[in-house]
């Protein structure tokens, strides 16, 4: 009887144990590797009780010398009436079929700057397609299309021109409708939140001129508003921003940044390399009037594009001064580093530098130590600096990179200067989207 009393907890513990496990069917050889892993001293418990090793992360071989081209788009038609934004889909889908003819990938924006970011490979010759705005179109003419090759898209908007935005109409693509799209893929992205001009101090929602504070007020919400906006009902983080006609300034730029955009686009083509300057990224626009352009843009990658040829160093091999992710407070600070770990520099050959903000600078190169060095002189404005070292070494050309941050205590920027007196002409009510022609 004693000894009834005292399995009766043990089997309560049991029962009560045996609750606690997931409702699926255990197979006899997971009950019996139970067993063993609960046993003292059995093989499977001493397995078990070895730490896991950690796991290595291999950095990937990023291609220094890939270049991308990126395409915007606005308004796809049967019946071109407004040249300068609209493309039949007749037209649009021929291009896209020569990118897969020219081998030309197409690649999403988030991929563009992990590789920039040194996270992620890219092919030598990539291409991101781009669609403005928010027109109703780009849903229901141009991403079937897009679908039909397996081609990924980024679209800029700009809140009020989404319906029932103050600025959409019957034209326009609603909420829901860019729900659908980031569903199967597709990257939504910032593009302010009235389309204006953001050097003008005028809001054309309440149709008035701008004092200097009104202004920086206005700003912010055209930046970080809409932003805000598009992340809090789509769920999505917004790292990019396409301006407005293009049109920006030092000021716009520095706001755009700390608001937390990671690049900055405009549309004035250009091939994007390695270290061409996230707050101005060019895109080429496609107009109907102006075929040759695109044709001008795979000429230009397909050219210029000479596949890998670089080999990354990482920073971690390096002594570098500043060190990497270090504050400092000296915003014209002694830069240098020992690159003994790129390897032995070509003879009559010296490494270049560039520093972000600077471009290429005159550094020195003391081949003894293998030190190579820059005192900035120009006071660095970025808050995160960027710098890029890279030589020659045998028959391939070897690059490293590192960052650090400069808190000076300058405080925000200066205010923006001041924009014409005559403020733009109002837009009248419109069922869709208003653009201005761009240049």
């Amino acid at each position: 009887m004693l000894i009834r009393f005292a399995l009766f907890p043990l089997f309560l513990a049991l029962g009560l144990s045996a609750c606690k496990k997931p409702a699926t069917a255990a197979s006899p050889t997971s009950n019996q590797s139970a067993v063993a892993s609960a046993t003292p001293g059995s093989a499977t418990s001493a397995a078990a009780a070895t730490p896991m090793a950690t796991p290595v992360s291999i950095k990937p071989a990023i291609d220094q010398n890939a270049q991308v081209v990126i395409f915007g788009y606005h308004r796809f038609v049967n019946t071109v009436r407004r040249p300068d934004t609209e493309i039949t889909p007749q037209a649009f889908e021929a291009q896209m079929e020569e990118l897969k003819n020219k081998n030309i990938t197409v690649i999403p924006m988030q991929d563009f700057l992990a590789w920039r970011r040194g996270e992620k490979a890219i092919p030598s010759k990539s291409a991101i397609i781009t669609f403005d705005d928010g027109w109703k179109s780009q849903h229901e003419v141009a991403w079937p299309i897009l679908k039909k090759y397996n081609y990924p898209v980024t679209l800029f908007i700009y809140t009020e021109g989404i319906r029932p935005g103050h600025f959409s109409g019957g034209e326009s693509m609603s909420w829901d409708q860019l729900a659908e799209m980031r569903d199967a893929g597709a990257d939504i992205q910032g593009h302010t939140a009235t389309h204006s001009d953001l050097r003008r101090p005028y809001d054309k929602v309440a149709k008035k001129k701008l004092s200097p504070e009104e202004y920086e007020e206005w700003l912010q919400k055209e930046l970080v508003g809409s932003k805000q906006m598009i992340e809090q009902k789509l769920g999505v983080r917004v790292n990019c921003i396409a301006v407005p006609y293009g049109f920006h300034n030092d000021h716009i730029r520095d706001v755009a940044i700390k608001s937390g955009y990671e690049a900055l686009f405009t549309v004035y083509g250009q091939p994007i390399t390695m270290h061409t300057p996230l707050n101005s990224v060019g895109r080429y626009l496609m107009e109907a009037n102006k075929p040759k352009t695109f044709n001008d843009a795979l000429a230009t990658i397909a050219t210029t594009a000479t596949g890998p040829a670089v080999s990354e160093v990482s920073v971690s091999n390096l002594q570098t001064q500043p060190a990497d992710g270090e504050t400092i407070k000296n915003p014209l600070p002694l830069i240098r580093a020992n690159i003994a770990s790129l390897g032995t520099i070509d003879p009559g050959t010296a490494p270049e530098m560039r520093v972000s903000g600077l471009g290429k600078v005159d550094s020195s190169f003391d081949p003894k130590t293998s030190t190579v060095a820059y005192q900035v002189t120009q006071k660095l404005r970025d808050k995160t600096v960027t710098v890029i070292v890279s030589a020659k070494s045998g028959d391939k050309k070897v690059e490293t990179h590192w960052s650090f941050n400069i808190d000076d205590g300058s405080g925000p920027p200066p205010a923006a200067t001041a924009a014409p007196s005559t403020p733009p002409p109002s837009a009248p009510p419109s069922p869709a989207p208003t653009k201005k022609k761009r240049k």
